[in-house]
């Protein structure tokens, strides 16, 4: 392999930017580390302000070409895309757990599938995209969609490419270019992407691949007068500082940021469906911004329902994400770790007591946890901790469900566990989130609207909300009059 190519798994990877069609390198590089084991996987491009520079230029050349194709043709090559995905799913998959750490079994049969679907779903809704003419006295009201220019797209590291894909996708089939940063910590699978871009027909600049980090290569893009279009997913504090930038450029923007989703059973509740639901949140070892980290539990089933998670918790296996036995895998890196073990051990300092877990296991495992005895003030109910943590609370009243529930500055999501539709339709009603699901978790279709509440994100992005965002809508108002007749 060359000093810009490295082999993950078997899997060649190009480990420079993707800009204007063509590879990129940097002065300066980063070390890739693998949450799998600790090993260095390669030392990948490290962009600044000069790539940031360069991919924003190279997407606003290609811009007026892509914006002026066809509908049919742009959807055609987002069709071909997807095409790309399903034939390499294996490479894929393997390196992104071997990436990030999310087990291989769920990359393999429900990721990166769902990777291809984004395009296909984008592509397919683009061509049906309309909207009813009207008439106002007399004149005639067209409503279309404007390919609105180049757009900064920074994503995470939890599900580098499904959630990165889950923006590319309608940037694109809008008619925009992309300039795409990955998170520092997980950037492999989009260099793959940009190689199937390329072999699928997308013209030069039309998608780009800036790696770094936020503050050289990320501050720089979201700073850029060219931009028209932010969307980020990621911690607040960053979206505040991406914000500021946009700010000055009046540039719109798209947040998915922090949940802290409250689950809520009871009494009611079929007790094996909840207790299903509550241990579900222990997927991708607690890295999941919708999970249901906050179990509220009806007083008169806490202690069944207790026993009944003790039980099921305890038949999950941690490990290699690579063995199809594993359930839970490591945590993304050193810091997170450190940062999850952190909470735990202020919780526990403060009163809390460890149900299950409550410890790191060897390397970057951190065991499954639920905490007791926790006050709804405390620092372990109220923020974020992106880890295996789970608290668990009791209340006596559906009043008090609620309150509890809505008791925080965020609303991404929550659960609803009952036996009385009656009750659901109440309080979903009276729930603060973006997504409710009842006696379910994490049924997402594209074609609903995707977003949060409060200090949980800004605007909605699916079906024809993620259009609406990613174009400048227009209305035509045309005249009856005035025409010349060319008789």
């Amino acid at each position: 392999m060359t000093a810009h190519r490295i082999t993950v798994a078997g899997v060649a990877v190009d480990t420079r930017h993707w800009i204007g069609g063509a590879r990129v390198a940097s002065a300066a590089t980063f070390t890739d580390v693998s949450p799998v084991d600790g090993a260095a996987l390669g030392e990948i491009a490290r962009g600044t302000a000069t790539e940031a520079e360069a991919a924003v230029a190279a997407a606003q050349e290609a811009f007026p070409g892509w914006a002026a194709t066809p509908r049919a043709e742009r959807a055609r090559i987002l069709h071909a895309i997807a095409d790309g995905v399903e034939k390499r799913i294996e490479d894929l998959a393997i390196v992104e757990t071997t990436d990030n750490g999310a087990l291989l079994r769920s990359h393999r049969r429900g990721v990166m599938p769902r990777v291809a679907h984004n395009f296909r779903f984008f592509a397919d809704w683009l061509l049906t995209l309309e909207h009813e003419d009207f008439e106002t006295r007399g004149h005639t009201n067209h409503v279309s969609w404007d390919p609105a220019g180049p757009c900064v797209l920074i994503t995470p590291w939890n599900a580098p490419l499904m959630l990165a894909t889950w923006k590319i996708a309608p940037a694109l089939a809008a008619g925009n270019t992309v300039v795409l940063k990955p998170a520092e910590w997980t950037p492999l699978t989009a260099s793959l992407l940009a190689d199937i871009a390329h072999e699928a027909g997308l013209p030069a600049g039309v998608f780009n691949i800036v790696q770094g980090y936020g503050a050289e290569a990320g501050s720089a893009l979201v700073a850029h007068p060219d931009v028209r279009r932010i969307s980020f997913t990621g911690s607040v504090p960053t979206a505040k500082t991406i914000a500021a930038a946009a700010a000055a450029h009046l540039v719109p923007t798209s947040f998915e940021l922090g949940g802290k989703s409250p689950l809520l059973v009871f009494g009611d509740a079929d007790l094996d469906l909840a207790v299903d639901l509550a241990v579900e949140q222990y997927d991708n070892a607690g890295q999941v911004c919708l999970a249901a980290t906050r179990l509220l539990v009806e007083s008169s089933v806490a202690e069944e329902f207790t026993r009944r998670f003790i039980a099921k918790a305890a038949r999950l296996r941690q490990g290699d994400p690579r063995d199809e036995a594993t359930d839970i895998g490591p945590n993304i890196h050193p810091r997170q770790l450190e940062k999850i073990d952190g909470f735990v051990r202020r919780a526990l300092a403060a009163g809390a007591r460890a149900v299950i877990g409550g410890h790191r296991e060897d390397g970057q495992y951190y065991a499954p946890t639920l905490l007791t005895d926790v006050a709804q003030d405390s620092e372990i109910v109220q923020e974020e901790v992106f880890g295996p943590v789970l608290t668990l609370q009791t209340f006596d009243t559906e009043e008090e469900a609620v309150r509890l529930a809505n008791d925080t500055r965020f609303g991404l999501a929550a659960t609803v566990a009952t036996g009385d539709q009656e009750r659901a339709e109440r309080v979903t009603g009276q729930l603060v989130a973006g997504t409710v699901w009842v006696n379910c978790f994490f049924v997402r279709d594209l074609q609903a609207p995707f977003g949060g509440s409060r200090e949980s994100g800004v605007g909605r992005e699916g079906g024809t909300w993620s259009f609406d965002f990613y174009c400048d809508l227009k209305n035509t108002v045309t005249s009856p009059k005035g025409w010349r007749d060319h008789g």
